[in-house]
């Protein structure tokens, strides 16, 4: 059995399930890029992936993030390039993907189907949308994210591990496709696995909402857009994002423009 997340955080709690449940037993792989946001254009061909691997290095040019993305352990074509060997070595292997009801997951399950269609029988979904779980204090809540859910409660949650059906199989890739050749820069999940796109500007007019006339560091900034806008994305973005706006002039600014804790930002006095 191989196990596929979407988050660094869903690696613990399904390795923690393994332990408690030994039939779990299996590899987890982790789907590492963040294929909510950015180019999705010719995605499975050599320019488009490309175009996406340059994207990304603007994207975290001069901040906290600089150079991640040129590691070899950030290509997930690498990684289903050496999953898909393995499914085809052993004819009884199986895969489990895990998704939570979220853009991330979603998208990246989306980008998955690709490499996974001829294994269909083999591949199986526990996408766990608008399904109650009991958090560590004991109260029933809804999951966004599978790290939010404690180890024990995978036990319950492998029960609703289903195949992918082969019309899933036809009909997800389509869906897929038509977002791919849209190429917008934002995916929104719009209920159950329903994407919608906009466009790469559109966490901006909340973002300034969090920008004051009294100085606040750019990571204080992204936090609280974190922490309270209904939308939200990963912090490499909105740092992108903040930058572009420093860009216009909107602001006034001090400290160097680059790593999110070394400058602040305030509205134009």
């Amino acid at each position: 059995m191989v196990h596929i997340v979407f988050n660094e955080a869903d690696i613990k709690v399904i390795k923690e399930a393994i332990i408690l449940d030994k039939t779990l037993q299996g590899e987890v792989l982790q789907i590492k890029d963040d294929y909510d946001v950015g180019p999705l254009y010719n995605i499975y061909i050599g320019e488009g992936i490309e175009n996406r691997k340059q994207w990304w290095r603007e994207i975290r040019a001069g901040g906290d993030y600089e150079g991640k993305f040129d590691s070899n352990d950030f290509d997930d074509y690498n990684t289903v390039a050496a999953l898909v060997g393995t499914m085809r070595r052993n004819e009884d292997e199986i895969i489990w993907i895990w998704a939570a009801q979220n853009k991330h997951d979603v998208s990246g399950y989306y980008w998955l189907l690709k490499y996974m269609q001829e294994f269909q029988g083999r591949v199986f979904i526990l996408y766990l949308n608008n399904l109650p779980f009991i958090n560590a204090k004991g109260n029933i809540f809804y999951p966004s994210w599978l790290h939010e859910i404690p180890a024990k409660e995978f036990l319950k949650a492998k029960k609703l591990a289903r195949e992918i059906t082969l019309s899933e199989f036809e009909v997800d890739p389509d869906e897929w496709t038509k977002l791919c050749e849209e190429n917008k820069g934002i995916r929104l999940l719009e209920g159950g696995k329903k994407l919608g796109q906009e466009d790469y500007d559109f966490y901006d007019a909340e973002l300034i909402k969090f920008i004051t006339p009294d100085w606040q560091k750019a990571s204080k900034i992204i936090n609280q857009f974190i922490n309270k806008a209904k939308q939200t994305t990963g912090d490499a973005y909105l740092l992108w994002r903040l930058k572009v706006l420093i860009a216009q002039d909107m602001f006034d600014i001090q400290g160097k423009v680059g790593n999110m804790k070394d400058f602040e930002i305030k509205t134009k006095a």
